[in-house]
């Protein structure tokens, strides 16, 4: 798989985010080097807490597949899954995370914690960090920046 294109495409769905003022954070799941499920975080669209980029990519997965076990597909996410989204990619049975952005604050896959490996669960899920990482990070900061200015970044 090429990480780098894919975490591309995650990319694209984090600058819809950014588009209708959600934190840019955009995810896609790929199953046999096709992108089978592409979202980004809807939760100030949606009033919803729970509408993270990863879990709304993980849904539409499973509804495309017709099935919960997600176990040949890697997720790419341009930001560090937190406690939450780290959790569904376990019950999801995820093979692969790629994440781009480390989250100092609420990463569970390696930057506070790991949940993929520091716990005694049935599943682990393998993961890469820090693909794309300066881009990712960049979309992050300007969008908060802007927050604080003000301004739009898109």
């Amino acid at each position: 798989m090429d990480d780098i294109f894919y975490m591309k495409a995650a990319l694209s769905e984090a600058k819809k985010a950014a588009s209708l003022d959600e934190v840019p954070v955009g995810a896609v799941i790929v199953k046999e080097n096709k992108i089978i499920a592409a979202a980004h975080n809807k939760r100030e669209t949606d009033k919803n807490a729970l509408m993270h980029a990863e879990i709304a990519a993980i849904d539409l997965a499973c509804k495309k597949l017709k099935k919960w076990r997600l176990d040949d597909c890697t997720m790419y996410v341009t930001l560090e899954p937190c406690p939450m989204c780290a959790g569904a990619a376990l019950q999801a049975k995820l093979k692969r995370v790629v994440f781009g952005a480390f989250e100092s604050k609420f990463g569970a896959v390696g930057s506070v914690f790991n949940m993929f490996y520091d716990f005694k669960y049935n599943h682990s899920v393998l993961f890469t960090g820090g693909v794309l990482e300066e881009e990712c990070t960049a979309l992050m900061r300007d969008f908060f920046e802007g927050k604080r200015e003000g301004t739009d970044i898109l």
